[in-house]
């Protein structure tokens, strides 16, 4: 299977390390490693993808991951990134969120048999003691390196400033590089690039208090081409959790991704064969957009499985019309397998593949009262309301430029009223542009 540093460089993991050519060595034999998960939310959002992949590719080339719920940690508060101090959680949320991402974890990572762990730092960090933890540790660092780290100067300048239980964080995570390393003897942490000072803070820890060698690799902080953070969206995060954002939502934004981006995630967020990936470099027009399917059926088959992934496909099918995705493009994926010949009837066009039945009702929906239709709303109003245009402004140019549709009429004017006779069997399909519906209905 190749060595597994190889295939993270390759796919675009890799941001810092300790040494390619020593993890490299390392990495021929199999190791334990882990990385650090925030506990503040019971679901993960697309920004934990790196990570979560990262798990997944060292455990599919033999090594044993660790994931770290920061349970402990969360009752401090993590500076690193931060300009204010973070809201501090109880045991019993930090738990209850636990639960929520090691299931998800868990569609990434098998747990069985002992091939991978979930840990709570908690169990280790409230069995602490003051000065004991001071005197055989606390003596190992440096105040003037850590005041000199990014993430306590970002602190130091913001107006809250620094206080001293953050200040102990890089302690704290350093100690669990050890605890790990002493009873798990995991010799390797990952983590995003801002995590590179608290992963180097317990590589040394391990080394002055073992005389232990330990690694660290970090990832690049993924963003957009156009420069947004990766995973955020005019309605806010794209989370994991099916509750929070559908499959159906979660299919098209990743559909949606922007053209220079696609090689980009197909690399990082599917299994995909990077050989294939890389015939794509020249594709353009249908081509990339058949290359976006691909990706978001990958995508959300391995987030919410296969026959939400495949649903998700054709919901998006009967809303924006067929798309058969040449067999050429990405061999490998399993929506070569989706489309079979049968025919059904769609919104008065006729489509091909292996539905028999189109959930139209998939798009997003949005309940307004009765009376406040009735009276009617401003067409940009609507679209801005329901999240097509994140203000009116954006709204107005939208539909001013042909762009808005109410139940595939296009509107003529931003300030047409939309009321309750626009109600199509107890609906309103709206559309923003090519790609971006949404439904209206009575509360």
């Amino acid at each position: 299977m190749g060595n597994v540093f190889d295939v993270l460089r390759d796919r675009g993991f890799v941001e810092q390390t300790t040494g390619d050519e020593a993890l490299c060595d390392l990495l021929e034999e199999p190791i334990t490693c882990y990385i650090g998960f925030d506990p503040t939310a019971s679901s993960f959002h697309v920004g934990s993808l790196v990570p979560i992949m990262a798990l997944a590719h060292m455990q599919r080339h033999g090594h044993r991951p660790i994931a770290l719920v920061g349970g402990g940690t969360a009752l401090v508060g993590d500076p690193t990134g931060k300009t204010e101090m973070r809201q501090m959680l109880t045991p019993r949320q930090v738990n209850q969120n636990a639960q929520g991402l090691k299931k998800q974890l868990a569609n990434f990572v098998k747990f069985d048999d002992g091939k991978a762990a979930l840990v709570n730092n908690a169990k280790w960090l409230n069995q602490l003691r003051y000065i004991s933890f001071l005197r055989d540790y606390g003596r190992h660092f440096s105040v003037n390196r850590m005041l000199t780290s990014e993430s306590c100067r970002l602190r130091l300048e913001a107006e809250s400033g620094l206080n001293f239980i953050e200040f102990n964080y890089v302690l704290l995570q350093a100690y669990d590089f050890l605890y790990l390393h002493r009873t798990q003897n995991c010799i390797l942490q990952m983590g995003g690039a801002d995590q590179w000072g608290n992963i180097v803070a317990g590589i040394e820890l391990i080394r002055r208090a073992e005389g232990g060698r330990a690694h660290g690799i970090t990832f690049p902080l993924i963003t957009t081409s156009s420069g947004e953070k990766m995973g955020k969206t005019a309605k806010g995060a794209v989370w994991l959790d099916p509750d929070r954002t559908s499959p159906y939502e979660y299919y098209q934004f990743w559909v949606n991704t922007e053209d220079p981006d696609v090689i980009r995630f197909l690399s990082l967020f599917t299994f995909l064969p990077v050989d294939e990936i890389r015939q794509l470099e020249q594709i353009e027009g249908s081509g990339l957009n058949n290359a976006k399917a691909v990706l978001a059926y990958e995508v959300t088959k391995l987030v919410h499985g296969e026959e939400e992934a495949i649903k998700a496909y054709h919901d998006s099918i009967a809303l924006f019309g067929s798309r058969v995705v040449p067999d050429e493009i990405l061999p490998s994926s399993g929506i070569h397998n989706l489309v079979d010949g049968k025919t059904i009837q769609v919104k008065g066009a006729t489509h091909h593949h292996s539905a028999s039945v189109i959930d139209l009702m998939a798009s997003p929906c949005f309940e307004v009262d009765r009376g406040q239709l009735r009276e009617g709303i401003p067409a940009f109003k609507v679209f801005q309301m329901v999240g097509l245009a994140s203000s009116s402004g954006e709204a107005r140019r939208l539909i001013q430029q042909g762009g808005g549709y109410v139940n595939d009429r296009r509107l003529e004017a931003f300030d047409v009223i939309i009321t309750d006779k626009d109600l199509k069997n107890g609906e309103i399909l709206l559309r923003a542009g090519k790609k971006r519906y949404h439904r209206i209905k009575v509360a």
